[in-house]
């Protein structure tokens, strides 16, 4: 049975348009809440409840006040975080014993869109299986409980410090942050009250944008997506170090101090490099489709174990549990610590990247210094059908003489886009000029036969 709703990401799409209607996520609450009941679920959880937070989006509220309806009328307690990143609400739904965490956000995409994602009681996203059982229980009307099987809410006031207090515990108790001078962007989302205070309270100088939500502005020319403003207010503020985090708070960019920008690529080095070197890097590390090769290469060098998944955190995710290793991540800046966190965290990311440093006495520029990246090159051609494309033997042809002129020392990789009718062409190597000519040559051949 295929998933009809839920996506690697949960449930996302524009407000007011279906699935992202207040009556479509009552009824999802309700249908997640009767899973619930049945005791179908393999959920671990000490009792029935659900915990909910949400980003800064003003839909927020409309979506949070639909779920809680839907989940009280199927008998399930609720438990209301309010705007937390995502990553919070995995913490505090393990931390508080609850069955399931449920975020409302659309993480790095613009005001006008949302969704909902689930967590496990373990921290983690739902098993495959759970998520076919509510799409099962759609499908069946709503049918609310009498009055003496409804469910109860309350609002957990301490949300934001015990999540604040979580983030500085992954931290060395040894260690602190007096002496520099970071500029914090949480990008008018989820982390904008709660970023800057972990720092801070850490020892560092904190200077804050992308810290005035209004409920249309998460993401706008701020954050992780949009790193221009954080590049410019370290240069402006003379500061050591620049921390971009998008709108749910489970990605991260770093900059140093003359702005240049690190991706998730390079600060995953940073942390794998650092944690071999003390010892703690227990198996090897996971990257995706998208990794850079020159991460691959370093890992090799260094005799790190390197694998790669198919683009998304949730199967780095997977691919670690597998191989039963810690330290995984995207050159999106999704990065995943498992000995520290049950998801991929952006604050905690960052403070794994500065734990680094310090103990190194390096900078990111230093710190990166033997990591050379290799151009790539990203072409999104439109198609009708990119399985017929990816089938063709012309289009087959054009990769094979690719990689022939790249001659090992680079990589093509074709892969269709999950959400808009385009093949995403990606040609990366040493020589620049070879990338863009051989990314241009597969380009052109799949607009022919698309």
């Amino acid at each position: 049975m295929s998933r009809k709703y839920f996506g690697t990401d949960g449930i996302r799409g524009r407000v007011g348009e279906h699935p992202i209607t207040p009556q479509f996520v009552m009824h999802l609450g309700y249908a997640a809440g009767k899973v619930l009941a049945s005791g179908s679920s393999d959920m671990r959880g000490e009792r029935t409840g659900v915990l909910i937070g949400k980003d800064t989006r003003i839909s927020g509220y409309m979506l949070e006040s639909a779920l809680e309806a839907g989940l009280i009328a199927a008998g399930i307690d609720v438990y209301l975080a309010g705007p937390v990143p995502t990553p919070a609400v995995a913490y505090l739904t393990r931390a508080l014993r609850l069955q399931v965490g449920i975020v409302i956000s659309a993480s790095h995409n613009p005001y006008e869109d949302n969704g909902i994602k689930f967590f496990s009681g373990s921290g983690t996203k739902l098993p495959d299986e759970t998520e076919r059982a509510i799409e099962a229980e759609l499908d069946n009307p709503m049918q609310t409980n009498a009055s003496d099987g409804l469910g109860k809410a309350k609002r957990i006031d301490d949300a934001v410090g015990r999540y604040i207090e979580f983030c500085k515990s992954t931290f060395p108790a040894e260690m602190n942050l007096r002496g520099l001078k970071i500029v914090v962007d949480s990008a008018h989302g989820a982390t904008y009250h709660i970023a800057r205070n972990v720092f801070h309270e850490l020892g560092a100088d904190v200077v804050a944008i992308g810290a005035q939500p209004d409920g249309k502005n998460i993401n706008d020319g701020y954050g992780a997506t949009a790193p221009a403003n954080l590049q410019k207010a370290v240069i402006e503020h003379k500061a050591d170090i620049g921390i971009a985090l998008d709108g749910d708070g489970d990605r991260l960019i770093m900059t140093d101090s003359k702005g240049q920008l690190y991706d998730g690529d390079q600060l995953l080095y940073v942390i794998a490099r650092h944690r071999q070197a003390q010892g703690t890097l227990h198996g090897g590390v996971v990257g995706t489709l998208m990794t850079n090769l020159a991460f691959e290469h370093a890992m090799q060098k260094l005799g790190i174990p390197f694998l790669r998944a198919k683009v998304g955190d949730r199967y780095v995710m997977e691919l670690l549990q597998q191989q039963g290793w810690q330290l995984g991540g995207e050159n999106s800046g999704h990065i995943i610590c498992l000995d520290k966190h049950s998801t991929g965290d952006g604050i905690v990311s960052a403070l794994q990247v500065l734990q680094a440093l310090r103990a190194n006495g390096q900078s990111l520029a230093d710190a990166t210094g033997d990591l050379h990246m290799y151009p790539q090159v990203l072409i999104n051609v439109r198609v009708a059908d990119a399985k017929a494309c990816l089938a063709s033997g012309k289009v087959g042809a054009a990769v094979a003489e690719a990689e022939a002129v790249l001659d090992g020392k680079g990589r093509v990789l074709l892969r269709p886009s999950g959400t808009e009718p385009l093949l995403r062409v990606m040609v990366e190597g040493e020589d620049g000029r070879l990338v863009k000519q051989c990314a241009e040559g597969i380009a052109g051949v799949v607009r022919g036969v698309a």
